[in-house]
């Protein structure tokens, strides 16, 4: 058998790869084996003789075909399992996780106006202390405080106009009571004045027992003479 080595060896120090890689073909012995130089073995890479073989790679269908299982559970039991539960998945981790998630959620609803920055300031504290679960709890919080807010703001609305009309009401009462007492007192003294008319017009009758009086005045004096 003839020994190819120096035609291999030209080969891959023309193609930069390794001895491995260069495959020579092996119906064409005797044309290869002729040739002892660089042009010649490029002339044979050429006509296709000698060719650089792929580079060997690890197929990854087994890992997607594992990883596609694991996403729905498989081969995650507790015979798979290496490590404890917060060495696995840190609660610290799930809480910064949880947490960035509700403040991004909370911030997005500031910046659109659609919270203000009290039920803002509320909210966040809430999220501090751990009492939403999810963006979805949060949500529906959200929602039934706003709800709540507006209906707060419509009774708030209602006892004010209702108080606004009261005021009104007893405003008009006041002004009809007010028309009224003035009504009755310009009656009053027009009445008054009407009966000091008729008096001042009216002549002025004598006194009772006058006349007597004054007869008895005279008799006096005459008795007082007749005595003497």
């Amino acid at each position: 058998m003839v020994s190819l080595k120096l035609q291999a060896r030209l080969a891959a120090s023309i193609l930069g790869c390794g001895r491995r890689r260069i495959w020579l073909d092996p119906n064409e012995t005797t044309d290869i084996s002729g040739v002892n130089s660089r042009a010649g073995v490029r002339r044979l890479l050429r006509d296709f003789f000698i060719i650089r073989k792929p580079m060997a790679a690890r197929s990854r269908a087994r890992w997607a075909r594992t990883k596609a299982a694991k996403t729905l559970g498989r081969h995650c039991g507790i015979g798979k399992r290496h490590g404890t539960k917060e060495a696995r998945t840190p609660s610290k981790s799930l809480w910064v996780r949880r947490v960035r998630v509700l403040r991004r959620l909370l911030r997005k609803y500031r910046e659109g106006k659609k919270i203000d920055k009290t039920l803002y300031r509320k909210l966040y504290t809430s999220i501090k202390g751990n009492v939403f679960r999810n963006k979805r709890n949060l949500m529906e919080y959200i929602h039934k405080a706003k709800s709540e807010l507006v209906r707060e703001k419509q009774l708030s609305d209602q006892l004010e106009a209702k108080t606004l009309r009261s005021s009104e009401k007893r405003e008009k009462s006041r002004v009809r009571e007010q028309k009224r007492r003035d009504k009755e007192r310009m009656r009053a003294q027009l009445a008054k004045a009407e009966v000091m008319a008729r008096q001042k017009a009216a002549p002025k009758p004598a006194a009772k027992g006058a006349p007597a009086k004054a007869a008895a005045k005279k008799a006096v004096p005459a008795a007082k003479k007749a005595k003497k």
